[in-house]
This record gives C-alpha cells, sequence and structure tokens, in this order.
C-alpha cells in the first residue's frame, strides 16, 4: 500500500458517528479494525474492538469533533505505523470531555490483502 493510500485510512475514522445515525454505515470500521484490535485512551484504559465499536454503535462514545493533521507514516512489507496530532471533543457515557490536542499512534497490518488497524493509542499534550 502505498504511503499516499496509508494516509486516507485513519480519516476514515471521521465517520465514527455512523452509530448516531445508522447502525448500517458503521460496517467500514468494524471492517478496518481487526478483530483483535485494542485501543488504549490518554487514562490508560484498554478497550476491544468490541467495547470500542460497540460504544460509538450505542451512543455511549459520541465524537463531535475528530480533526487529524498531517500524518507521519513508515511502513515495513504489510505493517505501517501511523503517528498524527489531533484535536478531539467527545462525549463518553454523558460527559462532554472538551476539546483538546492529542499523539495518536496506530499501527495497521495488512490481512487478507486489506490493511486494518491493530492496535490504537492517544496520548494527551499538554501545553
Amino acid at each position: 500500500m502505498s504511503t499516499k493510500a496509508l494516509r486516507g485510512v485513519p480519516l476514515r475514522r471521521r465517520q465514527i458517528s455512523c452509530g448516531q445515525r445508522n447502525g448500517n454505515a458503521c460496517a467500514p470500521l468494524w471492517q478496518l479494525h481487526a478483530d483483535d484490535f485494542q485501543l488504549i485512551n490518554p487514562y490508560g484504559i484498554a478497550f476491544s474492538k468490541e467495547q470500542y465499536l460497540g460504544g460509538i454503535a450505542s451512543g455511549e462514545i459520541h465524537y463531535l469533533v475528530w480533526e487529524p493533521e498531517s500524518i507521519a507514516v513508515r511502513q515495513h512489507g504489510e505493517m505501517a505505523i501511523l503517528r498524527y496530532q489531533a484535536q478531539l471533543e467527545i462525549i463518553v457515557s454523558g460527559q462532554k470531555l472538551p476539546l483538546r490536542r492529542f499523539w495518536h499512534t496506530d499501527s495497521y497490518e495488512k490481512r487478507d490483502g486489506r490493511w486494518q488497524v491493530v492496535w490504537s493509542q492517544a496520548t494527551e499534550i499538554r501545553q
């Protein structure tokens, strides 16, 4: 997969509010995330694919703002690491978290001919 093609992958995560509109709209997200996907949020809490995407589909996790910036890509064979900063505003379990900036690191693997995110970690930028 080319660097140009990889740069578009995390931007699909802008569709993460799919659950509030139509459950079927989440299908591309389920395909993008590997079955063994794990997200480590800025508080150090781990979420499985089912916990994370299920939370989005149910509305428990609702992204208000998701604005990634320039994405750095390191690819070797069928593995790629993406690193970028993003502004994020989110509601989790009814609690609104204000707009903040985060570093994101996403690990992708090419499985059965398609790229899937396997690990994702976010760290808040405090300045």
